[in-house]
């Protein structure tokens, strides 16, 4: 992504609504669905900043690994030890079969070779180890930000289906979610498009406005895997390494 993109992200990613409600989600599912043990070993690819390092924190003993200079600076500091740089599918730099839990966040969509990177994670996990993944879906939702983040595609469901299945994984959670949102930012994605829009879209909000979407957002915490999600901005799996 551009550099720009990581020192806004940087600034915002403590209180920014998406980033706040979507950290609750994702530890919930972990708890619920991943079920990792005590003091897991835990590696999140593509960190960024750094944003969900201290949530994932919370299960066990955390590495990661980030492209980006900047980016890794700043969740080196975070996370209080180097965070190593790694460009998908090449994850040879961590040790096989030592992770019982990976995080996979909002970057499959930035690999050229998605396939290959999800068959190199799966060589990362213990055996019943999971990747938790999530991706932005919807090709038709295109946009102005999808670009400005440097995104390969946006996914269908059932493509992730496909590579997840062809990379070995089983799938112990799959759906939508950011779906109680999805019709306002679907209305501006599509007015975007009509408009011609060219920037990205990710100021901050107002402080009353930020808190009624955090609220509106972390609803869903509750809800994934026990609700069916018909749609969603974004998609999150819970993905599993077989046994034997």
């Amino acid at each position: 992504m551009d550099r720009k993109i990581y020192e806004q992200m940087a600034k915002l990613d403590a209180d920014h609504w998406w980033f706040a409600a979507r950290r609750r989600i994702l530890a919930e599912l972990i708890e619920r669905v991943a079920r990792p043990p005590d003091d897991a070993r835990i590696l999140e690819l593509g960190c960024g900043t750094g944003h969900n390092l201290a949530m994932l924190g919370r299960f066990g003993t955390v590495d990661a690994s980030e492209l980006d200079d900047t980016a890794r600076a700043i969740a080196s500091e975070r996370l209080g030890k180097p965070v190593m740089a790694a460009a998908l599918p090449d994850v040879s730099m961590f040790a096989a079969g030592s992770y019982d839990l990976v995080a996979l966040l909002d970057v499959l969509e930035h690999v050229p070779d998605d396939a290959a990177s999800l068959k190199s994670i799966i060589g990362l996990l213990k055996p019943g180890g999971s990747l938790l993944l999530t991706v932005p879906i919807n090709p038709w939702m295109w946009s102005a930000h999808d670009v400005a983040h440097h995104h390969h595609r946006r996914y269908r469901q059932r493509e992730i289906e496909t590579l997840a299945r062809a990379a070995g994984f089983t799938i112990d959670l799959i759906s939508p979610f950011n779906t109680l949102l999805y019709p306002p930012i679907a209305a501006v994605r599509l007015l975007g498009k009509l408009t011609g829009k060219e920037s990205s879209d990710d100021a901050m909000p107002g402080a009353g406005v930020n808190r009624l979407l955090d609220t509106i957002f972390g609803l869903e915490k509750d809800l994934i895997g026990r609700v069916p999600m018909p749609f969603g901005v974004s998609l999150v799996a819970v993905l599993r390494r077989p046994l034997a």
